[in-house]
């Protein structure tokens, strides 16, 4: 029995003998194209079954940050099992010296790349945000920190292949040192910019999404970037100011507002009795008083002055919404209540009117 075997053994050596000097100098090709073809096949299976196995299992963490990560390199990582069987089916052909040399450093290259682009997707302030959420961090810190570690990453990996190609990086950095007066000085409205979004950063004035005025520009904020802030105005236009100007300007942020005032001058004709304006003045106080949205704390309504055509009362008074619109609601609703206590009274709203009185009697003429 075990002799049959070895010579069952010995024939199939034999066959892949000959099959092996029967290709000759395709040898090297054949090895080549199937190390190609299994690196391919590789390269399909893991994406299919490998990846999608610890995505699900990553999504079953309390991480989230987990199956951020997987996401982030999926494309790299399937780029570079591609390159990997490139290079070594290469290795596999009969090159010349000169080529060989060649491919480690292309091979190297391509890693850091392959390397720095995950790292590149992986930082993304948007996969943060959550975090910024639980731990009551702002966005545009994440946003800001974010871009500038992703500038890191390209400024390194650009380093590293440098190097990888036996560059001079140091007399290249002390090339930058001569030039190095001229740079700032062109480039000091960007450095003051970058400071400019540093110190919004440590001084928090505002936040994505607020609604903020200055002397230059007034709508909700969209982002913020090294140079700018990006602005939507209430017309829907993109404004982008210099960080360093909104740094250097007063700055109103109405979102951050607790109550949101009301104030102007009612005025009534000058037929108006004093003992109804008193009645209307009470009235509308009190109204002013039972309102839901209208906030407590601060309620004036006052017989304030004689205007030339009206004799005004003062309103002043909050509501307890700071929503645009739900302000505009509580507004034209004070404002009907207001005009239904006027009508019950009999008391007319005036309107700009003057009298002119004649000394002497007009006579008129007639045939």
């Amino acid at each position: 029995m075990e002799e049959r075997m070895m010579e069952e053994f010995s024939a199939t050596v034999d066959r892949w003998s000959l099959l092996y000097e029967w290709t000759g100098p395709w040898r090297e090709y054949i090895t080549a194209a199937l190390v190609f073809l299994f690196f391919l096949a590789l390269r399909g299976f893991i994406t299919r079954f490998i990846f999608s196995a610890i995505l699900k299992l990553a999504n079953k963490s309390r991480l989230v940050i987990d199956g951020k990560i997987i996401l982030a390199f999926q494309g790299p990582l399937k780029a570079l099992i591609l390159v990997i069987g490139i290079y070594l089916s290469l290795l596999a052909l009969p090159l010349a010296e000169r080529h060989y040399l060649m491919l480690y450093p292309i091979y190297r290259t391509l890693f850091i790349y392959f390397l720095a682009w995950g790292l590149y997707n992986l930082i993304d302030g948007k996969n943060y945000w959550s975090i910024s959420e639980k731990y009551h961090i702002d966005r545009i810190l994440i946003d800001f920190f974010t871009k500038v570690l992703r500038v890191l990453i390209v400024v390194l990996a650009a380093v590293m292949i440098v190097q990888t190609w036996d560059y001079n990086v140091e007399g290249f950095l002390a090339g930058l040192g001569l030039g190095g007066l001229a740079f700032a000085l062109a480039a000091q409205d960007t450095v003051s910019n970058i400071f400019g979004g540093i110190m919004i950063i440590m001084d928090k004035p505002f936040s994505e999404g607020d609604w903020i005025e200055t002397s230059s520009v007034e709508g909700t904020v969209e982002e913020m970037t090294f140079r700018s802030t990006k602005v939507r105005t209430f017309a829907h236009a993109l404004v982008s100011v210099p960080n360093s100007m909104i740094a250097n300007e007063a700055l109103t942020n109405w979102t951050r507002m607790g109550k949101r005032r009301i104030t102007y001058h009612l005025g009534v004709t000058y037929t108006t009795p004093a003992e109804k304006l008193k009645k209307c003045v009470v009235q509308i106080r009190v109204m002013l008083e039972n309102h839901p949205d209208v906030h407590q704390d601060t309620i004036f309504v006052r017989f304030d002055k004689f205007s030339d055509s009206s004799l005004d009362i003062f309103l002043y008074f909050f509501t307890n919404t700071t929503v645009w619109g739900e302000y505009l609601g509580v507004k034209e609703d004070v404002n009907f209540k207001i005009m239904d206590i006027l009508e019950a009274e009999g008391v007319s709203i005036a309107f700009p009117s003057q009298s002119i009185y004649f000394e002497n009697t007009l006579s008129t003429e007639t045939e």
